[in-house]
This record gives structure tokens, sequence and C-alpha cells, in this order.
């Protein structure tokens, strides 16, 4: 597999490469070189999660990667179940692995994926978290001899069980608040990235979705919902992304780019809508970003978006086949007691992708939307806004009552500089 930078395209490597380095030449995204249709996707509909992801992954990777099949066996142990909530409308549940929320898929994915490529060198993952990414990356490598992580965040800008999922391991996970919000944390790894010495002396890579392993395991839970359709509602289908740093909607254009019948995708976001905005006027205009109840998406400058223009201009599409909607806070909740009368408790980020997908779905269209973390997960808001008790899952039971082992600084580069140098 062939990937560029997209913003040198002079610089051209591997997937082993693109996963050790994780950026290109400043601060570049990588991207696949060649898109390839699978000719062959009934076929694949009928295949289990594991086999069917081999496949799919191989049209991307080829011969890279020799035990593909193992890894992904060790990586994707949890299912990712299609849930009808209403006549047209399914749910697609990626909060079933060990950290209840859909980054398990990429961060186990890429967790042995890098230790396949890494040649035996020491690795520093250094990545930026605004709710679920940290605790997938966290779990995923922890204990895996030769990586240490650090993981940064927005202080008190997660939920108390988000952050008491990742910042209780301890060991080769060390985890810092930052004073600021997730964009602070973002701007500090990609600050980091840029420091070529830093980079040698203690071998940087990132394990957000800008690392091309993560949107590669992505691609492989579209298939996955399309094959639980039911047949006769295969054709028609709307998908509706809840969309923070946009990995999650980039993972599913490239599975339609690759022959995934998808007929439109809806870019579901909270009150930080730079990309609404964008697609509506035509100006990319980022505002600060403001903390809601959808934390996981409260971004302003998505990184992955670069690369979802990219797609579209390789594959000769237009920007205006994508249908987008934005929601606040008071929206959002009248919508997940919405959804409750409809018999399925939401969290804010899926109930958002509900709700836009309503907005944008005809009565002869079948929708999914993506609910990217359990419920649980917000308990407290929740159970506020549903009058609810919903019970703790015993990943976050256990760890609820853990000591926060939390470092925190402001978001200052030479702070964080001697951090990682320790």
């Amino acid at each position: 597999m062939k990937l560029y930078n997209i913003k040198d395209h002079s610089e051209v490597v591997d997937f082993a490469q693109a996963v050790r380095q994780g950026l290109g030449r400043d601060q570049g995204l990588f991207f696949p070189s060649e898109i390839r249709k699978l000719d062959n996707i009934d076929e694949l509909l009928k295949m289990d999660l594991v086999t069917r992801s081999e496949k799919v992954l191989r049209n991307f990777l080829g011969d890279e990667l020799p035990d593909l099949s193992d890894i992904l066996k060790r990586a994707f142990t949890f299912p990712a179940p299609l849930v009808k909530v209403s006549e047209n409308t399914y749910a697609l549940e990626l909060f079933h692995g060990p950290t209840l929320a859909f980054k398990d898929f990429g961060g186990r994915f890429m967790a042995q994926a890098l230790q396949a490529v890494s040649g035996g060198q020491h690795i520093t993952i250094l990545t930026a978290t605004s709710g679920d990414t940290g605790a997938a990356v966290a779990h995923a490598f922890y204990g895996i001899e030769g990586i240490d992580v650090v993981i940064l965040y927005p202080k008190g800008k997660i939920s108390n069980l988000q952050e008491k999922l990742f910042c209780t391991l301890g060991g080769n996970i060390r985890t810092v608040a930052i004073n600021g919000t997730f964009d602070d944390c973002q701007a500090l790894v990609k600050k980091a990235f840029d420091d070529e010495e830093l980079k040698k002396a203690i071998g940087l890579n990132s394990a957000n979705s800008i690392n091309i392993s993560r949107l590669l395991a992505q691609i492989c839970y579209y298939f996955e919902a399309y094959a639980q359709l039911p047949e006769d509602r295969r054709s028609n289908v709307v998908v509706s992304v809840p969309s923070g740093n946009f990995g999650d909607i980039t993972a599913g254009l490239l599975a339609r780019a690759c022959g995934l019948p998808i007929k439109r995708f809806v870019i579901s976001t909270n009150a930080n809508d730079t990309v609404p905005r964008y697609l509506s006027t035509g100006r990319w205009e980022p505002k600060e970003t403001v903390p809601t109840l959808s934390n996981a998406m409260d971004v302003s400058r998505p990184n992955n978006w670069p690369r979802v223009e990219e797609l579209f201009r390789v594959m000769g599409w237009s920007l205006s086949e994508l249908a987008y909607g934005a929601m606040n806070d008071d929206e959002t909740r009248d919508a997940m007691r919405r959804l409750h009368a409809l018999g399925y408790v939401g969290e804010p980020h899926g109930t958002i992708a509900w709700s836009l997908l309503q907005d944008n779905l005809a009565a002869d269209e079948t929708g999914i939307f993506l609910c990217t973390a359990a419920p649980a997960k917000f308990k407290e808001n929740v159970d506020l806004i549903l009058g609810t008790d919903i019970p703790l899952p015993e990943a976050l039971a256990s760890r609820s009552e853990m000591k926060v082992l939390s470092d925190n600084f402001d978001p200052d580069w030479e702070t964080l500089r001697k951090y990682l140098m320790k």
C-alpha cells in the first residue's frame, strides 16, 4: 500500500512507514495512492466480521501485514450490532468493546499493527482526546512492551467516567489534563510532530485518527452495518455520523469509495459547527470551541477534514452531496427524550446523529445512525435528562472509585517537551 502526503505529494510511504510515522512533512496527512473498487460486495456481506474485514483491508494493504487475519482476530473480539429503532431507522452500536466506544475498533487494530511493523524499536504514542480516543488507545496499548503512551485531554471537559476509564491505568500509560480545550491539546500534538529532534529521541507516533491504521479499521464496521440490514432495506441507505475530528465519516466515505452502496452521508455536529457552516457558506471560519453535552465532538478544527476533501477530489464527487446539520444542547436534550420515547436510550452523540438523520431521510430511504459510545459513559447527564438510572457496565464500575493518576499543566509547548523527554 502506497500513501502520499496530502500537503506534499512527493512524500510517498508504505503502510508500515505511515503507521510508524503518523504524520508526514508539514503535518500532512497520509492518503491512499490508489482506491480500488471491491467487485464482490454481495459475497462479502455474507461473511463474518473478521473474515470480511480481512478481505476489505487486503484491498488496501495488498501483501503487507502477512498476519493480518490474526491481528484482526485479536483486535475485533466484540460485536457491532445493528438495532432497529423504528420502521426505517437502525442504530449501529459501536460501543461493545472494552472501553465502550467506537474507537476500540481503530485503537486495538492500530496497537496490533504498530507492534507488527515496529521492528523492535521503542515508540512513544502521543495523542489528544476529546473523550473516547484516550480510553481506547490506553487500553489497546496497555502493557505492550516497547511502547509508551502519553494522552492529553482538556481538563474538566470530559465526563468523570470517561476520565476514570483511561486515567487510572498507570504503567506505560501517562495522562495529562491540559488547562484548555481539545484544540489546545491537538495543537500541542502537532507541535511535537514538527520537532525532529524530539521525534527521533523518543520514537514519536500518534494514535489519533490522523494515523491511517485507525481509519482502515473503521471502514470495516460500515460493511458490518450494511451486512446486517434486511436485504429489502439495502437500497437507498443513508448514514448519519456524529462528527468531531471527522475520522469516522472519512472511514465511511472510504467504504463508499470501495463500492459499498451507501447513497448519502449526513454530517452531524454539535454547536462546534465549523464544517456545516463551511458547506453552507464556502468559508472556513473556525470559532472558539465551546463545551457541550456531546463533548467528544467539541472540536472546531477537525484534523481529518483535509482527507474528506482529498477523497472528494480524487473520486470526482461534489461536497454538495453531503447532508449536514448541527444541534445545540437544548435541542440535544429534546432529541434524547424523543428517541427514548421510541424505546431506545441514546447518549448525546448518537442522539444528534439520529435526530439529524430524521431531518434528512425520505420515506423510501433506510437510515443508519452511528452510536459511538455507551450511554453509561454519560450516566449523569443521561439519567438527569431521561429520568432513568442506567446501570454501570463492569468496565466502568470497576474503575469508578479508582484514583485519577493524571498530571496537569497549561497548554505550554516547552512544558510538554520536557515532560516527553523524561
